[in-house]
């Protein structure tokens, strides 16, 4: 297929589109000249990271939401806006089923009220649970452990029960660990506090932290750290346009799994950062975390087949330069 077939017809509304992974995929429907509709309450995401039209709303608006509809008359959407942290699910289930399924559910109805068919889902391998395989194929069984990851399967089960009742086409991306960050370095992954693994290892590089821990040494791997499967956020992104092009072309449902099939250790990640950093990063083992599977590799070929799609950027070294780069460019304009 060709990057115009890939192309999705727009107008796009992109909630949460200020976020990490939705500002990205902005970018790429900009690039392409596709006209986008970002809406986001900024709770997570960053204004600065917007650059076209924006709509400060939150999707539990029915109001607001009906608003945004009724003026910018989007064809389609592409969802970001969730509560993803795992262990703030554990603490506050609460805020995850309010803010992940009851938001999404006003956000369907707003669609359906506008006649607005179209849905492109951010999704998670936590729907998986614990892996009965590995990798894990776009088939795996779906047993999420934790609140977060159930949010994330009721919401996939809600809009496959608006497909079938009301006739709406909708896609569930599935990402394994997403990293990196846009190669011009004015764009990237930043969280307040930070809790993932790449940036926190990058700040040590910088000197933002003293070493990186390392949570357990003795798992079933090869050098006893945990193995993640980390996907390039512009393969990410490229995934969310080719889903909506084929959405908006009449095909009804799409789920599949967004990784690479590869699978790097923890001390494996260090060990490369420091060749892309050229700093140090120690690190310390300390104790392992409840919950933390050995390993996460993402399987299956539907993304492939289906969407002819496939991980163009995510090689190790790639994610963590193009990361490198934004974050060195962060810390010397604090």
């Amino acid at each position: 297929m060709t990057e115009q077939d890939n192309t999705p017809q727009g107008p796009v509304l992109v909630v949460g589109g200020a976020g990490y992974i939705g500002s990205h995929t902005v970018r790429l429907l900009e690039a392409r000249g596709v006209e986008t509709i970002v809406a986001d309450n900024l709770s997570t995401g960053y204004r600065s990271a917007v650059t076209g039209t924006f709509e400060e709303v939150d999707i539990g608006d029915r109001e607001a939401m009906d608003r945004v509809f009724a003026e910018h008359k989007p064809r389609s959407v592409i969802h970001f806006a969730a509560k993803c942290y795992v262990g703030e699910s554990v603490e506050n289930p609460s805020k995850y089923y309010r803010e992940n399924v009851c938001y999404t559910w006003t956000l369907l109805e707003a669609m359906r009220a506008a006649g607005c068919e179209e849905i492109v889902f951010s999704s998670s391998c936590a729907t998986y649970g614990n892996p009965v395989e590995v990798p894990m194929p776009d088939t795996h069984p779906q047993n999420p452990i934790s609140p977060y990851g159930r949010t994330k399967l009721h919401m996939e089960h809600m809009m496959e029960d608006y497909a079938t009742a009301y006739g709406m086409r909708t896609a569930a991306l599935r990402y394994f660990n997403a990293a990196g960050a846009h190669p011009d370095g004015d764009l990237g992954e930043a969280h307040d506090p930070e809790t993932h693994l790449i940036p926190l290892v990058l700040q040590v590089a910088l000197g933002q932290r003293e070493k990186i821990l390392v949570f357990g040494d003795t798992y079933d791997t090869p050098d006893g750290t945990c193995i993640r499967d980390y996907i390039h956020v512009l393969d990410l992104g490229d995934a969310h346009l080719r889903a909506l092009a084929l959405l908006q072309s009449g095909r009804d449902r799409i789920a599949c799994n967004l990784g690479t099939g590869d699978g790097y250790s923890v001390l494996e990640l260090i060990e490369s950062a420091r060749r892309v950093t050229g700093h140090p990063i120690p690190f310390e083992i300390v104790g392992p975390r409840a919950g933390d599977p050995p390993r996460l590799i993402s399987g299956g070929t539907r993304a492939k087949a289906e969407l002819g799609w496939e991980a163009k950027h995510s090689s190790l070294d790639n994610i963590l330069a193009d990361a490198w780069r934004y974050h060195q460019k962060e810390s010397a304009g604090a």
